[in-house]
Parts: C-alpha cells; sequence; structure tokens
C-alpha cells in the first residue's frame, strides 16, 4: 500500500488557508508570502475570500516563487445556505485563474445560488484540492457535509478558529463520515488573516518528488500528506494485529476509530509505538494521533484495513 510514508519523495511544509488585504486580512499578498517564506515553509496557498463584495479575487502570488519557496494558486469559495441559514465555506487550492465566480456578492446567502455540492465539484473539475472549512466554526451538521462528495478531506483544525472562537475542531466530522465509507482525509491550517495570533500554529506535509504546485497538489489529492502543530509522523503501518507508528519525541500516541474504539500508548519521548488491534477489530478505518510534550499534536490521514 502506497502512503505519505512509503511514497517516493520528501515532505513539504505548507498552509493551505490563509487570507490578504485582496480579501480581509490586513496584509498584503507579498508580506503574507514573505512570513511564511521566512518562517520555514516550503509553500503556501494565499486563498482569499471568493466574493462579489472583494470582487472574487483569485490572489496571484507566483511573483512571490523562489528557488526554496513556492505558492499554490487558490480560494475560499461561498454559496449556498448551510442547515442554520450560514454561507458556505469550502476550501479549493490549485484552481486556475479563469475559475468562474458563483452568485456570492456578500456574505450572506442569495436564495436559488448553486449549492455547495455543484460548486465544489466545480472546483474539483477543474483540479482544485477541495476541503470543508472549519466545519465547527461554521455549525456545520453532518447532514450538511454529507452533501458535499467531492471534498477530498475536512478541515479537521483550523488555527484562527482556535485564536478568534475556541473553535477549533472537525474530527467529529470526519470521523462520522469515515465511519459512513466516505473516503476523505483531513487536513490542519492556519486561515490566517493576522489580525490575531491566528498564524504559523497548523499545517500539512506533503509528500512529493518536487516543491513544485502541481506535484504538490496531485500529492493531496492522493493523501500523501499528514497534518501538523509541530511533531513528526514518519511511519505508521499495519501488520496483522498491531499499528506500527514511529514519530518525533512524544508522550502519547493515540489510535481512533469508528465508534468507541480507541487505543493509546503513553511514556517519555517515545519515538516509536505498537498499539494492538484488538479494539479495532470492527472498524474499517484508523487513524493516529502523535501528542508532544507540550501538548502539540500531529494527525495522519486515515487508514483503510
Amino acid at each position: 500500500m502506497t502512503d505519505a510514508f512509503t511514497a517516493p519523495g520528501r515532505f513539504w511544509r505548507g498552509n493551505l488557508h490563509t487570507h490578504s488585504t485582496n480579501s480581509d486580512g490586513v496584509l498584503d499578498p507579498s508580506e503574507v508570502c514573505r512570513r511564511y517564506r521566512d518562517e520555514g515553509y516550503d509553500f503556501m496557498a494565499l486563498t482569499d475570500h471568493f466574493i462579489g463584495f472583494y470582487k472574487y479575487p483569485m490572489t496571484d502570488t507566483r511573483a512571490f516563487r523562489t528557488r526554496d519557496f513556492t505558492t499554490i494558486i487558490g480560494a475560499e469559495l461561498h454559496t449556498g445556505k448551510q442547515s442554520n441559514g450560514e454561507l458556505w465555506h469550502i476550501l479549493a487550492v490549485g484552481l486556475p485563474d479563469d475559475f468562474a465566480p458563483p452568485e456570492a456578492p456578500h456574505f450572506s446567502p442569495v436564495e436559488g445560488s448553486e449549492s455547495a455540492a455543484d460548486l465544489a465539484l466545480r472546483a474539483r473539475n477543474a483540479g482544485a484540492f477541495v476541503a470543508i472549512a472549519h466545519p465547527q466554526w461554521s455549525g456545520l451538521t453532518l447532514a450538511d457535509a454529507r452533501t458535499v462528495e467531492a471534498a477530498h478531506a475536512v478541515e479537521t483544525y483550523n488555527h484562527g478558529c482556535w485564536a478568534g472562537c475556541d473553535r477549533a475542531d472537525g474530527f467529529a466530522i470526519n470521523d462520522l463520515l469515515l465511519s459512513e465509507g466516505r473516503r476523505i482525509n483531513l487536513v490542519a491550517t492556519d486561515d490566517a488573516h493576522f489580525s490575531e495570533p491566528d498564524h504559523f500554529g497548523g499545517w500539512v506535509m506533503v509528500k512529493a518528488e518536487e516543491n513544485d504546485p502541481e506535484a504538490l497538489v496531485a500529492a493531496l489529492k492522493a493523501g500523501l500528506h499528514y497534518s501538523t502543530q509541530g511533531p513528526e509522523i514518519r511511519r505508521v503501518e499495519l501488520t496483522e494485529k498491531t499499528i506500527e507508528v514511529e514519530c518525533s519525541a512524544a508522550v502519547s500516541v493515540i489510535v481512533q476509530g469508528h465508534g468507541q474504539a480507541a487505543k493509546a500508548v503513553h511514556g517519555l519521548s517515545m519515538t516509536r509505538a505498537s498499539l494492538p488491534l484488538e479494539r479495532f477489530r470492527k472498524s474499517p478505518w484508523l487513524r493516529v494521533t502523535v501528542v508532544d510534550r507540550a501538548g502539540k499534536r500531529a494527525w495522519s490521514n486515515p487508514v483503510w484495513k
């Protein structure tokens, strides 16, 4: 089985969700890119709000690429109405410059506008990696999430939503979709606006042979990535009776599965863990969380048995 840990290439650090003065961020695009580059990121996507109020910006960051840092063109798309009456937010990374905007003149839903499911599918068909943005912040229901069948991932940790309203989580939605058989991955992002401490807090590590926009988007679509606040995951492997994990120094390694299935091991400066699969006999999927001494976490994509 090819996964992020066995695929050829190396891991590249990137942020997939960021805003600039082209929408509601406080820094211009060049400064946003400079800060991520100087912070040691290999790539980023500047995903301004694709809203009529901001003239539907598809922020062009190609001028800010360097030999060691690249950017991916993307946007945060909006349309339709969730079951709570709020506007949908869909992250799309790897969009073409000429992607046609939906009917989203402002941050209020427009009756009869394109559905979120159709917009997500249109973005995916245009070549983008698509994620359901900040489910907890949005008040998204499982029924809402089910409709967006074109999504590659759920945004399960959003650092901006952690900083601004303590609603960073998307794991409940993600795990319920997995338990329904949905093959969907997960991503951690910043959603940085630089108006509060909403940056450099959650990112993806993407396995690709080159730090190139097309290679990175292809790897994201293929699930060749994990998400982190700092800890490294170096191997996740299923054997007949165990799940084997290698990581940077950790105090906890936790495996989650369907329903109440979970198992953890704890210790000091652990770099390897072997967890029995007995509790996961009825779970078709597993995922791994690694926790370091500072409480920072890393999360694998689901492994299907």
